[in-house]
This record gives C-alpha cells, sequence and structure tokens, in this order.
C-alpha cells in the first residue's frame, strides 16, 4: 500500500521500526559510552536514505506571531485574503476596472466552525490589506460588528465594496485536496473575472491551485525525518543546535545574530502571552461565557498548593493563562498553532523563571522544539481539520517535551525519547470545539499538554535510553494514520464529542 508521498507503507514502517532500535548516541553524562541498538552500519545507511522530502522551511514559518485564536481559521485565511488581494492588483487594469465585487467561499471546519472563529473577520481583514503579524486583536474585534456595514477596499482606480454577505459557509465534506479551503473570486455582476482556490493546511500555512513551492536556500544538513536527522548528526560529529541554525542560515539568508534576535522575539511574546493573561480577568468572547481562570490560579495557589505540587500548578496556571489570550484573540504565537499556544509558552515560563536557566539554553530547546514540529508538519500534519487535535496538543507537547530535554544539555536520543512519550500519549485525540470556539476542550488541553511535556521530559531523562522502544518516525506515521482513520466529526468540525453534547445558548 503506497502513503500519500508514494513510499510503501510495511516497508516503510520496517525500516522506522529499525530505526529505533540502531541509534548510538553521543557521550553525555551518565550515558556515555553506551551503544544502543543492534541494526548494522550498512542497515542504518540504507534507512538514512530513504525517500522523504527535504525539511525546508523557516522556524519562523512554524512559530509566528498573530492574533488568535486559530492559525489555521485565522492567520492562514488572513493570509490567503491578502495574498488575493495583493494578486488582483496585478492583474490587467482593463480588467479590473469592470470589478463589481469579491465572493469568498468557505468550506470544510472554516465553513462549520468558522463564524466560532472568526473566520469572516479574518478574511475581511485580509481583504481590507491586513497581515497578521502586524493586525492587532483590536482592529480584528472591530469588525463586522455592524454585519450590514459596507467595506471598502480599492484595486487599483476601482473601489470594490464588500460586506459580511460575501463571505459563504459553504459545505463541510468536500472533494478539495485540503479540507479548510477558500474559493476567492473577482466579480462583474455574476462573470469570474479572477479565482483562486486557497487551502489552510495547519500552523498558519497557506497553499494555492497551482501552488509552486517558493525557492529559498538549501539546507546544509538536509534530512525528511528522524533517522535521517540522527544519521547526518552522526557522520558530521554535530549536535541538534548547530544542524538547526546552520540550516536556518541556509534557508534563510539570516546572520546567525538575526536568528538569535528574532528567536528572542519569539520566546518574549510567548512570555508576554502568559503575563498579560495571568493579569486578566472576566468573561471570553462567545456565547458559552467561559470565565478565565489563569489569574484565579495566581492568587489562589501559594495560598492553598502543597509546596510539591507547585511546579505543576505552575504549568497548569501558565498554559491557562497563554490559552486564554488566544481564545480572545489576542497576540500570540503559533506553537505549532494557535489552538495550542498555550503548551509551549507555559513550559518555556518554567524554564526561564523556575529553572533560571539562560538565554542560550532558552534559544537551544526552541530550535529543538521547531525542528520536532518540522518532522511532525511533514510525517503527518498539525492541523486539526485534517488529524484531529493530536496534531496541534498532541504536537505542542512533543515540542515541549524535547525543548526542555535540549535546553538542559540532554542528547539527541533523549530529546527524541521526550518527545516521542509526549505524542505517544495524545495519540486519536479529537479535535471538537464547543461551538466553534477555542474554548472547550482547547484551553485546558492545553494545561494537560503542558503537564505530559514534563512528565514525557523526566521520562526520557530517567530511563535507560536503549529500553526505548518507539522511535519518533514511528509514531508520528501512527499519528498520521490515525488521522486518516478519524472521522470528520472529530476534526474541528464541532459535529461530535463535546461540540454535540455541549449546548452553548
Amino acid at each position: 500500500m503506497q502513503n500519500k508521498r508514494g513510499i510503501n507503507r510495511r516497508h516503510f514502517m520496517q525500516l522506522v521500526a529499525l530505526a529505533g532500535s540502531a541509534t548510538v548516541i553521543r557521550p553525555f553524562p551518565a550515558y556515555a559510552g553506551q551503544v544502543l541498538g543492534k541494526a548494522t552500519s550498512e542497515q542504518i545507511a540504507g534507512l538514512a536514505q530513504t525517500q522523504i522530502d527535504t525539511i525546508t522551511i523557516s522556524i519562523f514559518d512554524l512559530l509566528k506571531i498573530g492574533p488568535g485564536p486559530s492559525s489555521s481559521h485565522i492567520i492562514g485565511p488572513m493570509k490567503a485574503a491578502n495574498n488575493f488581494i495583493e494578486t488582483i492588483r496585478t492583474l490587467d487594469k482593463e480588467k479590473v476596472a469592470h470589478a463589481q465585487s469579491i465572493e469568498v467561499r468557505l468550506f470544510g471546519s472554516l465553513s462549520a466552525t468558522g463564524k466560532g472563529h472568526g473566520t469572516n473577520r479574518a478574511v475581511l481583514g485580509g481583504l481590507l490589506g491586513q497581515k497578521p503579524e502586524t493586525c492587532s486583536a483590536e482592529f480584528i474585534d472591530g469588525l463586522l460588528k455592524n454585519p450590514n456595514k459596507v467595506y471598502s477596499t480599492p484595486i487599483n482606480e476601482t473601489v470594490i465594496k464588500m460586506t459580511d454577505k460575501d463571505i459563504v459557509f459553504d459545505k463541510v465534506k468536500n472533494d478539495y485536496p485540503f479540507s479548510n479551503t477558500l474559493i476567492m473570486r473577482l466579480l462583474s455582476n455574476n462573470e469570474v473575472l479572477f479565482e483562486r482556490e486557497y487551502y489552510s493546511i495547519g500552523g498558519g500555512f497557506i497553499q494555492w491551485k497551482g501552488w509552486v513551492k517558493p525557492e529559498c536556500g538549501k539546507p546544509i544538513y538536509p534530512y525528511g525525518n528522524m533517522t535521517q536527522l540522527k544519521a547526518l548528526m552522526r557522520k558530521n560529529n554535530v549536535n541538534l543546535t548547530e544542524v538547526m541554525m546552520a540550516n536556518e542560515k541556509a534557508i534563510t539568508g539570516l546572520a546567525e545574530g538575526e536568528i538569535n534576535q528574532r528567536i528572542d522575539q519569539i520566546l518574549e511574546a510567548m512570555e508576554d502571552s502568559v503575563e498579560r493573561g495571568l493579569n486578566t480577568e472576566g468573561v471570553l468572547p462567545g456565547p458559552i461565557g467561559l470565565h478565565r481562570h489563569a489569574s484565579v490560579f495566581k492568587s489562589r495557589s501559594h495560598k492553598s498548593v502543597h509546596v510539591e505540587d507547585q511546579l505543576f500548578v505552575d504549568l497548569i496556571t501558565h498554559a491557562f493563562a497563554a490559552a486564554e489570550e488566544n481564545a480572545a484573540g489576542h497576540r500570540i504565537v503559533t506553537a505549532p498553532t494557535g489552538g495550542s499556544a498555550g503548551v509551549l509558552p507555559s513550559v518555556a515560563y518554567v524554564m526561564k523563571h523556575k529553572h533560571k536557566l539562560s538565554k542560550q539554553a532558552m534559544r537551544n530547546g526552541l530550535l529543538a522544539a521547531a525542528c520536532i514540529g518540522f518532522l511532525a508538519k511533514y510525517g503527518a500534519s498539525i492541523a486539526g481539520a485534517e488529524v484531529g487535535c493530536q496534531g496541534e496538543i498532541g504536537v505542542a507537547s512533543s515540542m515541549a517535551a524535547a525543548m526542555l530535554a535540549c535546553a538542559h544539555g540532554y542528547p539527541i536520543q533523549i530529546i527524541e525519547n521526550a518527545a516521542v512519550t509526549a505524542m505517544e500519549h495524545h495519540l486519536g485525540l479529537t479535535c471538537d470545539p464547543v461551538g466553534g470556539y477555542v474554548q472547550i476542550p482547547c484551553i485546558e488541553r492545553c494545561t494537560m499538554g503542558a503537564v505530559k511535556a514534563y512528565n514525557a521530559f523526566l521520562i526520557a531523562t530517567m530511563e535507560i535510553p536503549s529500553h526505548h522502544l518507539v522511535s519518533f518516525d514511528v509514531v508520528i506515521r501512527t499519528m498520521s494514520e490515525t488521522g486518516e482513520d478519524m472521522s470528520s466529526k472529530y476534526k474541528e468540525t464541532s459535529k461530535g464529542g463535546l461540540a454535540l453534547h455541549m449546548v452553548t445558548c
């Protein structure tokens, strides 16, 4: 049976199972000199050459700063709408001069839960020229308060008028290449002057029909899965941080100092989302009437919590804080998505303020987290609409576990084991947001993802590495196949699970 990348699935599973037992780790304190596995060098070499796409995205593509509550429902559609408006401004002026309106049709979970997420506002914002990285939550909040308001956007000398009615929530089930599809049309009466089919593929990434992958620098260390990554690390005697930094420099063309500066900005944005959440009270937007918890937990934790429980209470409280900011549509970091934006910031906050890690250790940790996010995105998906919440909270937890291990100086085998354990215990997790809002169960799931990440880190650092039998490639392939088997009603459509049984009126 061939998978979507054209690889024989049974052969692939045999290979990745072998990979789990074929690793040799670099010396590190208690593990110095231990050799893991029984595979021959020829088997390892063959495995490393398995044909899988080389990862060529930047960490700044994966970890984006922008408004919540969902990267696939807000950041992706806003980017698509902005791309559409910029594209039609380059069309023949005489053709555009006849334009009278723009129609946008939303499919998949963009249709099913788009109103709860605010996708229509995000699309309108993009058509008005807004970009996620610079658009304020206040601007989006101000859109469509009056559903009959007419908005204007200039197309050369022509001004197009738009209202909320121009954004249509279409079929949930569809035959497009990706579930979350947007069809945008420039119209003159009923004549289509220009049309583009967009896909919001998770994490704020977009593609469109006929899309060609943009040219970028070639990575110094090309890899497409964990097995290949570890093989090149052994061959070149480099650690994970060195691989990630070298590739980032090659792909983006940026100097190491500028990359570090941007990493610091991401970490600062994560910290800011936690601190804003800790200091904000009230009820979140929407009909659910969900009260914020973070500020309450902050005030109560030091009064009623046992000292030995404090670390986990901090993780829970910080995850609530960042996730609640995301639910409010405020500025967050997609890590890897908006719905999972409470996990990494919570763990990073503990690393900085409880573990007292250095700035460089924090950077190293974030590079490791990005690596795990890359592997999950390329090997499966990070979109709830594609694979359920295992691709959002599950991947975020896996990233956070790897971040902890790397920041504390552990080698690649421990980093991988931590990521695997966190991911394993999210397999099969459905995406069933109540009312289409990224609130129940999304916010609490962020807290569980943070706690599981910490537990996975502890397990990985205490176990004998050679006794860990599951590889990261195996767990990601399992996540992908589980997502394929999962009913669409559990993929961010709010047609099943808690979304079906919770009353939001």
